[in-house]
């Protein structure tokens, strides 16, 4: 099991992916309580995809995130680079085009689509700024990023109590719920070691795209950047 504060092996994160996806949507949704699923409304929201536009879905995994961009009208290709995640999400979504691509080398050509979101999915990016610059360069110009991530809570009480959660109260929930719990452990570990908020935009910066801004979401547990190509 890779350590969040050593180098991410893609073979390893790959395995974990892999793993725990016969429960993953289950798994998130009690380890949220719920929230994960306000947050991808906030995520549709943000990119506000148009009938007939191309949305790219990165770490998309079983397709959840997926399918309420197709519901709008937007021609949505989900994409993972778990074997499992993808063998889940086809069986329950078989009208989606599920596809395997690594982040760092998307299987796209340049200006593919309209616009890019990844969820709760760059922090499992061996190289996060290398991923940003190939979600730039299958983005047309104009195009549009967002990043739904965990972040860093700005209240000082509150941070105290959510990595308390994180780091005591997660693993023994997920060995409860989760098909491979001891991945959950990695990714406590790994949000922990994620920039705050400033940080990220500072990476999605210097990626390439413009104007990067964020907003927080659950007071700073999550938060959604956007920016533009």
């Amino acid at each position: 099991m890779p350590r969040a504060e050593l180098d991410k092996q893609p073979t390893d994160v790959r395995r974990m992916f892999d793993a725990v996806a016969r429960r993953y949507d289950v798994t998130n949704d009690v380890l949220s309580m719920g929230q994960d699923r306000r947050w991808r409304r906030e995520v549709i929201a943000a990119v506000d995809p148009q009938p007939g536009e191309r949305v790219l879905d990165l770490a998309a995994g079983t397709g959840t995130s997926s399918q309420p961009f197709a519901d709008r009208g937007a021609t949505v290709v989900p994409c993972d680079f778990s074997l499992g995640m993808l063998q889940v999400g086809k069986a329950a979504k078989p009208h989606l085009p599920f596809t395997a691509g690594d982040g760092t080398q998307l299987p796209f050509a340049d200006g593919t689509f309209d616009a890019v979101t990844i969820s709760f999915g760059l922090r499992n990016i061996v190289d996060p700024e290398a991923g940003l610059r190939e979600m730039r360069r299958v983005t047309r110009p104009g195009g549009r990023l967002v990043v739904c991530e965990f972040s860093h809570p700005t209240w000082a009480p509150w941070r105290t109590v959510y990595l308390e959660y994180l780091m005591k109260a997660l693993p023994p929930i997920a060995r409860a719920v989760s098909s491979a719990p001891d991945a959950y452990v990695y990714l406590a570990e790994s949000i922990r070691a994620w920039p705050d908020q400033r940080g990220l935009a500072a990476l999605i910066a210097s990626a390439g795209w413009d104007a990067p801004k964020w907003r927080d979401l659950s007071g700073g547990i999550v938060a959604l950047h956007r920016a533009t190509r």
